[in-house]
């Protein structure tokens, strides 16, 4: 009997993670910038602009614009927005507004894709811990990124320190339905689809050079969405606010290895 190969998660030579990295580093500055301009008063069509001039300036492309017709550089997702928020100039920021950034760029045509939430001036503390609790539920998928894993590990790494979150902030938090990661490389979108929960132990395997974006989407409430009428835009159906942390990631014999690092 002819025994059946075990799937694996696509992967780069060592070269090409570099190439990777290279198109990372240009998102992260792109996200420091954009989170340096982001005050009151400013539109998230003003944060579009300030992405596009970074990450053209370094001779990328943003990767997100024309994407399936959608019209920004960055995906700007204010308060109960999830994800795929269109920037906007009557969108404008104001105190304590929570803020998710998702940004990508395209260098030589090799993807680097990340997300960064933060906050306009002061966070109330709520907002504060679930942008925390995003922030450690990535970290801990980022952690689960080892040689002979198996995808589904992640996912379960990304549910655990959801909950060991929920136990350190002393709040209960929503894994958003129906979103997750994703496999990247000369396409911002390809397969395998990582869930942001489940058993561990399931799916293909890790081997050295397999890249994933890793990108948990967490609320104050439901975990149900809907998608607004412009098609790109979802919103939690409670109106709870929601918190979008992500990281292009490689596997390595040294471990994981973050490929959107963002400058200091």
């Amino acid at each position: 009997m002819r025994l059946r190969k075990t799937k694996q998660v696509p992967f780069r030579s060592p070269g090409e993670l570099d190439a990777m990295a290279a198109a990372g580093a240009i998102v992260g500055s792109a996200l420091v910038a954009v989170r340096d301009a982001a005050k009151v008063g400013v539109s998230t069509l003003d944060l579009d602009a300030v992405a596009e001039s970074v990450i053209r300036d370094a001779g990328a492309v943003p990767s997100f614009k024309g994407y399936h017709g959608f019209p920004g550089s960055i995906c700007s997702s204010v308060n109960d927005v999830v994800v795929h928020g269109i920037p906007s100039s009557s969108v404008v920021l104001a105190e304590g507004d929570l803020v998710s950034i998702d940004c990508g760029a395209i260098l030589d045509g090799w993807h680097g894709d990340s997300a960064w939430t933060f906050g306009v001036g002061e966070l109330s503390p709520a907002d504060h811990d679930l942008s925390e609790a995003t922030r450690l539920s990535m970290e801990a998928g980022i952690a689960a990124m080892v040689d002979g894993a198996r995808l589904t590990d992640i996912s379960h790494a990304i549910e655990t320190g959801t909950r060991k979150a929920e136990q350190t902030f002393g709040r209960s938090f929503g894994i958003v339905d129906g979103y997750g990661g994703h496999g990247i490389g000369r396409e911002m979108h390809l397969d395998p689809f990582l869930p942001n929960e489940g058993d561990p132990g399931h799916g293909p395997l890790l081997v050295i050079g397999s890249t994933l974006a890793i990108e948990p989407m967490l609320t104050l409430g439901t975990t149900d969405t809907t998608e607004l009428p412009d098609h790109w835009t979802v919103v939690t159906d409670d109106g709870s606010r929601a918190a979008h942390w992500e990281h292009t990631v490689a596997v390595t014999a040294d471990g994981p290895r973050i490929l959107t690092q963002r400058p200091s």
